[in-house]
């Protein structure tokens, strides 16, 4: 039986494709009321870990845990955790408003739920447009909104602030940070440093598939003179140093 303490947790996970590991042993943990930041470069694992998790793919070895549980044995998988993984994803010719019905409709949500949504997003005005007129945010914000419907205990997101403009990325981060500090758990993707140095109480780094480090972000902070990208730079091997070792 698979136990775990912890809403989220991924042990030793990994994936293989086309015979590159994608996935390399990767083990960590998000605990209620934290949001953690899962950082590393472009190809690091981070969607390939997170879709792992969601049960989107198979591991080849390992175990992805939700509630203890693996996705696929949730009894109300959707209704559980909250996922953004892909903002163009949108048909086209379907309003915001279309989207979410029918996604209220496959996870046995009330549709009374979709009109909270869109206003929490920010999308009530613009339900009713195709979502071919949408932006990169707008989309997004659609998005977030379908993670939302079911009010789930647990959110995982790959790369939430796409295309979001400065107020939605800020509306965000007060967003996620109200989830967490309500008994949420909450894991996210992201490339940018400064939204997750803003909400995050933990951070997870990956690089080539294999997690480098893991810690508080108040460690880190402490560690690192309060900057989170020059911590995030010398983990990775790609911080330039001077002369007297600073980063720079």
């Amino acid at each position: 039986m698979n136990l775990s303490t912890h809403p989220i947790e991924a042990r030793g996970l990994r994936k293989t494709f086309h015979g590159r590991p994608r996935v390399d042993d990767v083990s960590f943990t998000v605990d209620p009321g934290r949001v953690v930041g899962l950082l590393g470069p472009n190809g690091a694992g981070k969607t390939t870990t997170i879709r792992l998790l969601l049960g989107l793919a198979r591991p080849d070895a390992g175990d992805g845990l939700i509630l203890g549980r693996p996705y696929r044995e949730l009894e109300q998988p959707a209704r559980t955790v909250g996922a953004v993984l892909d903002a163009g994803g949108l048909h086209p010719a379907r309003t915001g408003r279309q989207h979410l019905r029918i996604a209220a409709a496959r996870i046995g949500v009330d549709a009374s739920r979709i009109d909270a949504v869109l206003t929490e997003v920010g999308m009530a005005r613009d339900a009713d447009r195709p979502a071919g007129g949408y932006s990169l945010g707008m989309r997004q914000r659609i998005a977030i909104a379908a993670a939302l419907l079911g009010e789930p205990a647990v959110l995982i997101l790959d790369e939430p602030s796409n295309g979001l403009d400065p107020a939605g990325m800020q509306w965000l981060r007060l967003r996620l940070r109200a989830f967490a500090d309500a008994g949420g758990t909450v894991l996210l993707s992201s490339h940018l440093l400064s939204d997750v140095q803003d909400i995050a109480d933990d951070v997870v780094v990956i690089t080539d598939g294999r997690v480098l480090a893991q810690s508080s972000m108040v460690d880190i902070l402490a560690a690192s003179g309060g900057d989170l990208e020059a911590y995030y730079l010398q983990v990775t091997g790609t911080a330039q140093l001077t002369e007297n070792g600073q980063v720079r």
